[in-house]
């Protein structure tokens, strides 16, 4: 099989920085670029930008394509919504499409009983709202968060994220009634039945239990590192809350639709959660995010106290269920794990050649591996993690960094990368490794 990487320029090319010039004249300077090509195209996990350079996408729009770029599918239902009406706003005029996303996900939810589902535009709005929501169905103020994690930009979801530069620095004051408290992570630690003691110590001497509305946490943690907790950890959670009577939010913004082989990852824990957020993967690449929960929680707030102008936009409801359809029939959930497989077995061999590759980790296709200095001490290597980036992108390949200390290298890769392209990428990053890293 041929090679799909294609470097034609260098990189940026000629017409990637005319672009990125007029960039700077007009976008604001905050809007930072990572990767500086501009695109004309793509399909699948493939990119190609305005000068013809090819590339193979591991970063997936940052967990937003699961289902590819220009997925067929979604394609087609969005062209064919936008021939019959753009917009109404659902609370003005409904109409079918965001009525039937909604039954669909709530038999989708891993949540007993009767459930529901709200629409919104981005994940930062869904866990807002879930903030919203748990308030107004317990009458309480407090939300517990955990270090590490990240929940959106805007001023509760900023407030929740962990991570101070980028997101935070500058930005506050916060928003009040915010507590904070460890996240088990078997690398790092702490192991989870040190972080529910901490949990169960917060609840006495920080905030007490019955102020306290809801707790969430990312059953994977997405920006934070892709830390998987122990299920004795989760458990412990859901224990908590219904010991307390706290509302469990599960945030499954980057996890959910399929990337951790499960349709959404705390399906791997046993547990089940009272709301779940949603967005990225859900569209195909159209802004739609959700809240879905029990529907005595849910149908708590007063009417209008959740909702807005663009949520639940027809054309983003008609990719949804496109992007469904897809994932359905084209059984990603079993994808991502034969991706996943493919992808920790190298990660593993890499381990085993580099010191510097601490930790490899992950579920299903959602996996990291993480850069340090000195196994022992397990200080972070972030300007190793950058290098194997900016080297990757010169050979065609487009990665993300995460963690805390930006020190990890994550896979949000389109779950329908076909074989070969995969096994292209992989020996590239090898390339890239085997460049960058000190030698064993």
């Amino acid at each position: 099989m041929s090679r799909v990487i294609s470097i034609r320029t260098e990189l940026p090319g000629p017409q990637s920085r005319a672009l990125l010039a007029r960039l700077a004249r007009s976008v604001a300077r905050p809007i930072s670029v990572l990767h500086p090509v501009a695109v004309a195209e793509a399909s699948g996990a493939l990119v190609t930008d305005v000068d013809g350079n090819v590339f193979i996408d591991l970063s997936g729009g940052v967990g937003v394509l699961n289902v590819g770029h220009t997925a067929p599918r979604v394609v087609e239902a969005a062209r064919e919504q936008l021939g019959r009406f753009t917009h109404t706003d659902f609370t003005v005029m409904p109409y079918e499409g965001y009525v039937a996303l909604a039954e669909r996900l709530v038999r989708l939810a891993p949540i007993a009983g009767e459930v529901r589902a709200a629409l919104f535009n981005s994940g930062a709005e869904a866990v807002e709202n879930a903030i919203k929501i748990a308030r107004s169905a317990t009458q309480r103020p407090a939300v517990i968060a955990f270090d590490g994690a990240f929940h959106g930009r805007t001023l509760m979801a900023m407030t929740l994220t962990s991570k101070a530069h980028p997101y935070k620095a500058g930005l506050g004051p916060f928003a009040p009634e915010v507590y904070r408290v460890p996240f088990a992570s078997p690398y790092r630690g702490p192991d989870a039945t040190s972080a529910l003691a901490e949990l169960e110590r917060a609840l006495q001497v920080r905030v007490a239990a019955e102020e306290v509305a809801a707790m969430i946490f990312e059953p994977v943690q997405g920006e934070g590192g892709f830390v998987v907790p122990p299920a004795e950890f989760v458990r412990g959670l859901r224990r908590i809350c219904d010991e307390h009577g706290i509302v469990l939010i599960a945030d499954e913004v980057q996890s959910g639709f399929c990337r951790t082989g499960r349709m959404f990852a705390i399906e791997h824990f046993g547990i089940e959660p009272d709301l779940l957020t949603i967005a990225k993967s859900l569209a195909g690449g159209l802004p739609l995010s959700g809240v879905i929960g029990r529907a005595e929680l849910m149908d708590a707030p007063p009417d209008g106290a959740i909702g807005g102008t663009f949520p639940g936009n027809p054309v983003a409801c008609a990719a949804a269920l496109a992007v469904l359809d897809t994932i359905e029939e084209d059984r990603l959930s079993e994808r991502a794990e034969e991706i996943g497989t493919s992808i920790r077995e190298r990660m593993a061999s890499w381990q085993q050649q580099f010191d510097t590759i601490g930790d490899v980790r992950g579920l299903g296709a959602m996996l990291a591996l993480e850069l340090v200095h000195d196994r022992q001490t397990k200080t972070p290597a972030p300007e190793l993690a950058s290098a194997v980036l900016a080297e990757a992108f010169q050979r065609g390949l487009v990665l993300l960094k995460a963690g805390v200390h930006g020190n990890c290298i994550r896979v949000l890769v389109p779950l329908v990368i076909r074989d070969h392209e995969l096994d292209e990428a992989l020996a590239v990053w090898e390339d890239v490794l085997e460049a960058v890293l000190p030698a064993r």
